[in-house]
């Protein structure tokens, strides 16, 4: 299999193998009018499989949210041909806009125009609750 190189654009490598699709639908690249390439089940020698993502447009993307679905992932960011910028990701410490209260009494769930807002409250167990009425995260 051939997949072009970019020269403009973003490459979210190293994610787990089966989580690419995941991160493509909830990045909302299918809407993207720009190439955009998902690899699943690529031979990875550190991980053995792997999912990479290569979007040939530079344009902005949550890390948070990648992080989130995916912390062992890394967001390249390539000009001009080049890698100039690789970023680790971690799970976030809040998450704003990611996921929404299950609470239907939560002010966030009733208030429309109020910000979905979590915080990591275990970073073993991957525990967020929302920051309004501490009810946990799925």
């Amino acid at each position: 299999m051939n997949i072009d190189s970019i020269r403009n654009g973003v490459v979210i490598d190293h994610i787990t193998a089966g989580r690419g699709m995941r991160l493509y639908e909830l990045l909302g690249l299918g809407e993207l009018d720009v190439s955009v390439a998902l690899i699943k089940n690529a031979v990875s020698r550190k991980m053995g499989k792997k999912d990479i993502i290569k979007i040939d447009a530079a344009l902005p993307l949550n890390i948070d949210l990648i992080g989130y679905v995916d912390p062992g992932a890394t967001v390249n960011i390539i000009r001009d041909g080049q890698l100039v910028e690789k970023k680790e990701l971690h799970l976030p410490e809040i998450l704003r806009g990611v996921i929404r209260c299950k609470n239907p009494r939560c002010i966030s769930s009733t208030e429309q125009e109020l910000e979905q807002v979590f915080k990591l409250t275990d970073r073993e167990k991957k525990v967020y609750r929302c920051i309004y009425c501490e009810t946990k995260a799925n």
